[in-house]
């Protein structure tokens, strides 16, 4: 009885590992933000996913090309990811999420515990 639970168990974590996986896969690539301005290119950095600055419209700005601005973005549901948002126009880093929808993806930064949270909408590249 117990072999039964715990190869269903492994067998549970497997498929949920399969389906993060899948999503994964496919935020992986550039990104555009809605307001043209910059691109990111997403790619795996351990069991993580990361986002860098790959294209700049205003390269005087705070942003510099290939600076990491989302990191340590972990598998937290069906399209979903948890990690860290880094903010050029401000230095700071806050808890961010990311949620993928077809070809849209959306991220949004938090303080004070969720109470102030800033999303921003970004389009696949070719």
């Amino acid at each position: 009885m117990m072999g039964r639970a715990v190869a269903f168990g492994l067998t549970a974590l497997i498929l949920a590992g399969g389906i993060a996986g899948a999503s994964a896969q496919e935020v992986l690539g550039v990104w555009e933000r809605d307001t043209g301005a910059s691109r990111v290119r997403f790619s795996k950095c351990g069991d993580a996913l990361c986002g860098t600055i790959s294209w700049l419209k205003d390269q005087n700005g705070p942003a510099k090309l290939g600076q990491r601005i989302f990191f340590d973005m972990k598998p937290s549901g069906a399209n979903k990811w948890n990690g860290s948002a880094f903010n050029p126009e401000d230095g700071k880093t806050y808890s961010g999420t990311m949620t993928l929808s077809g070809n849209s993806l959306t991220t949004a930064g938090c303080v004070l515990g969720g109470l102030i949270c800033r999303s921003v909408k970004w389009a696949r590249t070719n």
